[in-house]
């Protein structure tokens, strides 16, 4: 089972879409951090900035969730905007609005708020202080779901994925 958690409006077919809200391709409206799914039962789980989204003192809660629901040697991969690139763009532009949605989410309905930020040392230690055996940053061109125009690819100026600077934290880690 693969699982694609906070999908949004992002389907990847062969996957089991789950999300807060009640779009036509989700499969699953479980609360993220309170999966009804069985331990170690799932070989993969995508989850596309959607760890922000959770107050700092839940985060690791929410990744030793994921972790319980992941098969031995299952892989999670979690994107987040990444705090380190977002103030190397405001110090490159001084404009802040380039990195409100990043940082505090769209606020445009009650759960698209963000209550954290990441760089990759944070991101590290919360992955591997909630039982995860190994973190490294992986490549969304280097994915079965790279097709899929999602978070992981946010990149400034928009869309300039070539010359573009990447503002989304990738990492890869294993159960």
């Amino acid at each position: 089972m693969k699982l694609h958690l906070g999908c949004g409006d992002v389907y990847i077919p062969g996957w089991i879409h789950v999300d807060a809200r009640k779009l036509p391709h989700v499969d699953r409206h479980d609360p993220l951090d309170a999966l009804d799914i069985e331990d170690n039962s799932a070989s993969y789980i995508y989850a596309c900035h959607v760890l922000e989204h959770f107050p700092r003192a839940r985060v690791t809660h929410v990744l030793r969730e994921w972790h319980r629901v992941l098969e031995p040697n299952g892989i999670l991969r979690v994107a987040v905007p990444d705090f380190g690139e977002l103030v190397k763009l405001y110090r490159q532009t001084g404009d802040i609005e380039l990195i409100h949605g990043p940082l505090y989410g769209r606020q445009d309905y009650s759960k698209n708020i963000h209550y954290t930020a990441f760089d990759q040392r944070s991101l590290v230690a919360a992955l591997l202080g909630a039982g995860f055996v190994s973190a490294q940053r992986y490549d969304w061109r280097k994915t079965e779901h790279a097709d899929m125009d999602d978070y992981s690819q946010s990149y400034y100026p928009h869309m300039n994925k070539e010359y573009g600077q990447l503002l989304s934290l990738n990492m890869e880690a294993l159960k």
